[in-house]
């Protein structure tokens, strides 16, 4: 079982999800070989959180999680969170992870301290580090004096630092040739491989390999250089015979960082993007192949979220389910064409500490009255630099996601019941979870690691 996660790579950064300009031939050759998923959507649009739900099949919330944790942040996932490293690892599985971690800088809150055998990648999100915006030592640049230097680590220990630009372009090479390494030599065993690419998220580089290869700039390069690691790893897989035998999940963590223009990726026309509750923040590419078991060339539209990998990929393996509540729901039957109907009709879309923003019924959605990020009201950066990020007041309103994908017409007084019906649902989160936003204190929340 592998997992490949994008670091804030959009819904349409890929050919089989819009893009142009940009050749992707393994995204393609993945989508051709597998099931291309079209309502697949993080359950938060932000880096911890949605790799919290990832892993571990529950609302970010429920655990806990809120923000991108920063190097000193003062909360982690609870070591006492079973994920699906430790689950899968109690069936036999050897289990390594690569990339970017981003729930707790320090040991405990380390991947081999949540089931995982190995880990070599970077403990937070590659802007996290003590560099300006031109790639020059920190000198100005508001909120990040703090950082200490980005390290890579090797189980708990760093192995060697990230200090430059150049540094940054041999992340995507050595998580890949780590990966395919891993692949080889567990090859006659049952696997389980996380690999979380620190990229494209800002700052972008690629290897000399890639730089200038595309006709989209950097943005275009890094996209080029992600879709050459998504084919090593399908070469490895085919080349040791146990491609029939592995199931591949291609995704991203969140929609794409708006505010820094070029160097951003596409929402593919969605509204919105990372941090906000829109689907341009929430709803990201995901492909599952998994040749004679998983229809090739297959697409599908049914609500699914990045919480239903965890229980579905234990039904697959017959591993044991966790022992606390999870959200996840598995899918495993429509992912083998046992069924079509959707296993989840409803998703609440959280975001901030613990504040219930909008809910999802089958193709509805009942957005709540919030604040939020707005990436239509100022300029976006260019070639590395962000824009302003202005809030915007947004109103209570009622979207048709099958007529309306774009969310801009508000069909709330054509639909009353369907309002009240929505609102129940929004009651019955509140009462469970809670809700910041209307004070409400949640019936079943766990509580982070506290970090001294």
């Amino acid at each position: 079982m592998i997992i490949i996660n994008m670091d804030d790579m959009g819904y349409g950064d890929t050919e089989p999800y819009g893009m142009t300009g940009i050749p992707t031939p393994n995204f393609n050759k993945a989508a051709k070989e597998g099931m291309r998923f079209t309502h697949f959507n993080a359950a938060q649009a932000i880096c911890s959180p949605s790799r919290a739900a990832l892993l571990t099949g529950c609302y970010p919330n429920r655990i806990g999680l809120r923000g991108a944790l920063s190097p000193d942040s003062k909360i982690a996932l609870d070591t006492a969170e079973e994920t699906i490293a430790s689950l899968l690892k109690k069936a036999g599985y050897k289990t390594a992870m690569l990339g970017k971690w981003h729930l707790g800088s320090k040991a405990p809150n380390l991947p081999l301290h949540y089931g995982f055998d190995s880990f070599y990648g970077l403990p937070y999100s590659n802007d996290m580090w003590p560099v300006d915006y031109e790639g020059k030592p920190q000198v100005a640049v508001a909120g990040k004096k703090s950082y200490p230097e980005l390290p890579l680590l090797d189980g708990d220990k760093p192995a060697a630092y990230v200090r430059t630009p150049d540094d940054q372009a041999m992340l995507t090479g050595t998580f890949t040739r780590k990966a395919v390494r891993f692949i080889e030599n567990n090859k006659s065993a049952p696997f389980f491989l996380y690999l979380a690419h620190p990229m494209p998220h800002v700052p972008l580089a690629a290897s000399a390999a890639f730089r200038g290869k595309s006709e989209l700039g950097l943005f275009g390069d890094v996209i080029m250089e992600l879709d050459w690691s998504v084919g090593e790893i399908m070469k490895s897989l085919d080349r040791n015979k146990i491609a029939s035998n592995t199931i591949l999940i291609i995704m991203s963590d969140n929609g794409p960082w708006l505010r820094f223009g070029n160097h951003a990726g596409s929402s593919g026309g969605f509204r919105g993007g990372k941090m906000t509750i829109w689907d341009g923040g929430t709803r990201v590419p995901c492909i599952i192949r998994w040749p004679g078991k998983v229809e090739a060339g297959s697409v599908n539209s049914n609500l699914i979220t990045n919480m239903d990998i965890l229980p579905t990929l234990l039904q697959l393996s017959h591993a044991a389910p966790p022992e606390k509540k999870i959200d996840g729901i598995s899918f495993a039957d429509l992912l083998l064409g046992r069924s079509d109907k959707a296993p989840r009709q409803v998703f609440y879309y959280y975001y901030n500490e613990n504040s219930l923003k909008a809910v999802r019924y089958k193709n509805w959605k009942l957005v709540l009255p919030h604040t939020s990020v707005s990436y239509t009201s100022d300029i976006h950066g260019k070639d590395g630099f962000p824009g302003a990020a202005t809030r915007a007041e947004v109103k209570m309103a009622l979207y048709d996601l099958a007529h309306d994908p774009g969310e801009a017409y508000d069909v709330q007084q054509q639909y009353p019941e369907l309002v009240q019906k929505m609102l129940v649902f929004v009651e019955e989160a509140r009462a469970d979870m809670g809700d910041d936003l209307t004070g409400r204190k949640g019936k079943n929340l766990r509580q982070p690691a506290i970090v001294n």
